[in-house]
Formats: structure tokens, C-alpha cells, sequence
């Protein structure tokens, strides 16, 4: 698993083990990295972004890579916080990120105190496919504002499970399907802002 591009492109990252068992991690593949920031383009370059359910850290460290001011990596186990301080490290983007140990499912509240003034500016949403979880986190993100005025949320799920169109103040604006995976983006809705 490398980075796709920008200044850490080819950067190999460290992966879960594979001796002795399955992993929970499960990183995002290449190619499906690949496709996605090819749609974000630009998107990304002097935002705060927010990888929850990090795993080894590798969405946050692409959108850092190209150009991302700051990131914070948010997963509740002890592994992806290594992977992802090692993976910071030899990018070279460690004194650009925040890595927090936190359970999303018992305590989200936690992320109303981080967020920035105005909200996150990209939001990665990557839990374990098949669970529902998907829908929890982003309804709480939907409900507490932590999505910036022109943000952008990304989902990732199994291509089998389809998502809201609305969750909260949030609205699908599309879906991308790469094999079991599936790509959802979320904006906050206009209309409910309008009628604030």
C-alpha cells in the first residue's frame, strides 16, 4: 500500500500483519484511494481534515500528502494508532497531525471539542462494512455541525448497503461503487440551512 500522490507519492505504508489471524483493520484499497481523490482533485489542499475509523491512517495521509493543512486520526484500537503514528512519521506529517485513541460509538461527544472554528473541512467515515455504523457517525456529525459550511463527508461501505440520501443535515450528492466497496459523499443541505 502506497501514497497515490503529492509530496509523500510512492511512500509505502505499513499494513496491518498478516501472520496469525484476521486483522479488523481493513485499509482502503489503492485503487479505490486512487479513484476517489481523483474526484476530490483540489478538495483537500489548506483544509482540516478528519479520518474516522482510521485504521493505518491512509485516507488522512493522502489528503496530507496533497496538501491538507491538518488532519486528525480518530480509531478505537490500539494497532491502527501505532500503524497510523508510523505511517505519520515516515511521511514526514507527524508535526501536522493529531491521532486520538477514542471509542466513536460510546462517546463521540469528544469531537465537538476538537473540531475547528467552522467544522472540518473534509470528513473520511470509514467504520467496519455491514454494521451500521456508517449511519450512526454521520447523523451525530450531521447533528452537531461538524462538517464546514462546504465540506465534504466521504463514507465508505460495502457496495451491498445503501445509504440515506439524507441523514440529518447532511444529503448524498453521489455514490461510486469499486467492487464490495462503495463511495457515498455528503453535504450539509442547503435547504435546511436556508430555513434556519
Amino acid at each position: 500500500m502506497r501514497i497515490i500522490s503529492g509530496t509523500a507519492r510512492g511512500r509505502r505504508l505499513f499494513t496491518p500483519s498478516r501472520g496469525g489471524g484476521i486483522s479488523p483493520i481493513r485499509p482502503t484499497a489503492d485503487r479505490v484511494r486512487e479513484s476517489l481523490f481523483n474526484i476530490l482533485g483540489d478538495r483537500g489542499a489548506g483544509d482540516v481534515t478528519l479520518d474516522l475509523f482510521a485504521g493505518t491512517g491512509a485516507l488522512g495521509l493522502e489528503a496530507l500528502s496533497r496538501g491538507c493543512q491538518r488532519a486528525v486520526f480518530v480509531d478505537t484500537s490500539s494497532d491502527a494508532i501505532r500503524l497510523v503514528k508510523k505511517n505519520l512519521d515516515i511521511c514526514g506529517f507527524s508535526n501536522r497531525a493529531t491521532i486520538l485513541r477514542r471509542d466513536l460509538l460510546k462517546a463521540p461527544s469528544f469531537l465537538r471539542k476538537i473540531m475547528p472554528g467552522g467544522g472540518f473541512d473534509l470528513i473520511f467515515v470509514d467504520p467496519p462494512y455491514r454494521r451500521g455504523l456508517s449511519v450512526k457517525i454521520i447523523r451525530y456529525i450531521g447533528k452537531f455541525g461538524l462538517l464546514s459550511k462546504d465540506g465534504l463527508l466521504v463514507a465508505e461501505e460495502a457496495s451491498d448497503i445503501e445509504l440515506p440520501d439524507d441523514i440529518d443535515c447532511l444529503q448524498k450528492s453521489d455514490r461510486r461503487v469499486y467492487g464490495d466497496t462503495a463511495i457515498c459523499f455528503y453535504r450539509n443541505n442547503v435547504d435546511e440551512k436556508q430555513h434556519e
